[in-house]
């Protein structure tokens, strides 16, 4: 593994932690996190009430490569509620409604991160 991959799992791993206790600080409770599926990974899987939500999580230093929001294309999308569907049915779940948020953080070099907190990308 590269200094630069090693960087941009650092950089993950952070965003991660930071999303979770915001989401936590938002009443939403955690269930899953970095589950992977047949498609890839879903970064945080929560309930909010009944509503069960699969969490993307980006992170950036700056803009320079483009916006989090940006980072969810349509494939992107796709591949969520593929990867939000294996995880319902490996558990034998139905839940009344699920969505897809996006958590978007950036992080300055001083000070605390920004959060940005985006429900229901579909």
């Amino acid at each position: 593994m590269t200094t630069t991959a090693a960087s941009r799992q650092a950089m993950g791993r952070y965003g991660e932690a930071v999303a979770e206790r915001h989401l936590i600080g938002q009443g939403l409770v955690v269930l899953d996190r970095n589950w992977r599926g047949a498609a890839g990974e879903i970064d945080l899987v929560l309930r909010e009430g009944d509503t069960l939500v699969i969490c993307e999580v980006k992170t950036r230093y700056d803009n320079a490569y483009g916006t989090p929001h940006q980072a969810i294309t349509p494939a992107k999308l796709e591949r969520l509620k593929r990867l939000g569907a294996e995880w319902i049915a490996a558990r034998g779940l139905v839940p009344p409604e699920t969505r897809i948020d996006l958590v978007a953080i950036l992080r300055p070099d001083r000070g605390a991160a920004h959060v940005e907190h985006v429900r229901g990308l579909c």
